[in-house]
């Protein structure tokens, strides 16, 4: 008897400090605030810790398929996560963790909260998207300006790699105006924007896929899981995105 409680009481005290592991997630830039609150959260009930790394999703997805060592990718488009399950990159397919949506957003231009009509005036010089060919939100964008606006255009258009920097270039004033995500403006109340109507560009939804890597490691089942709670459904909600 006394030896089953020696045994016992070692395996309570060596589960106490079992080691815990580390998920690395790739965040599309849209996301990463949104990742970072989600990843804290949580850290504050679980022994496992996430590691989030952004960029634009056609990067990611580039990096992904060279080898980067990311478990999960949250993506700001169902495309690439679909094409890396086709590709054997992960072997279960993608859900979508949030749908996103667009704004034309400007720090200093009061006219934008009026709709895409200051597009086509000579207030804006600049204007900022993110590229349409490796940004969701870009080429969402596009299409936006595709179906409203006649070319040539009566400004420039800036480019950013990812819609982080698209953001920054309006934040920083280098951009009179930007197409950016809600998520990016959504506790932010400076500025003035207006939200694209849906109907101007293809659904925006965001595909989260568990890669081969996160196969074997309970840290990026948990967080896979973990996104699919209702906890976490609030958050994303929280933030802009539609999630379901």
């Amino acid at each position: 008897m006394k030896r089953f409680t020696l045994t016992l009481l070692l395996f309570i005290s060596c589960s106490q400090y079992l080691p815990a592991d580390t998920a690395r997630i790739a965040v599309s830039s849209n996301f990463t605030i949104a990742a970072q609150k989600l990843a804290l959260l949580f850290e504050q009930t679980s022994t496992h810790t996430i590691q989030v790394s952004s960029g634009s999703t056609g990067k990611l997805y580039i990096q992904i398929r060279q080898g980067a060592p990311f478990d999960l990718l949250l993506a700001a488009d169902m495309e690439r996560p679909q094409r890396l399950f086709d590709e054997g990159y992960a072997n279960t397919a993608a859900f979508i963790y949030a749908t996103g949506k667009l704004v034309l957003w400007s720090r200093d231009l009061a006219e934008v909260s009026s709709g895409l009509d200051v597009l086509k005036s000579k207030a804006i010089r600049r204007l900022a998207i993110a590229n349409p060919k490796t940004a969701p939100y870009g080429k969402a964008a596009q299409q936006v300006l595709d179906n409203s606006i006649s070319s040539p255009y009566p400004w420039t258009l800036v480019k950013g790699d990812n819609i982080a920097q698209t953001y920054q270039f309006a934040a920083s004033g280098n951009a009179d105006a930007a197409f950016v995500a809600r998520a990016q403006i959504a506790l932010d109340q400076r500025g003035y924007a207006w939200d694209v109507p849906q109907s101007l560009y293809l659904p925006i939804h965001q595909g989260a896929l568990l890669l081969k890597r996160g196969d074997n490691n309970p840290a990026a089942h948990a967080f896979y899981r973990f996104l699919q709670t209702d906890k976490a459904k609030s958050v994303i909600q929280h933030y802009g995105y539609i999630s379901q």
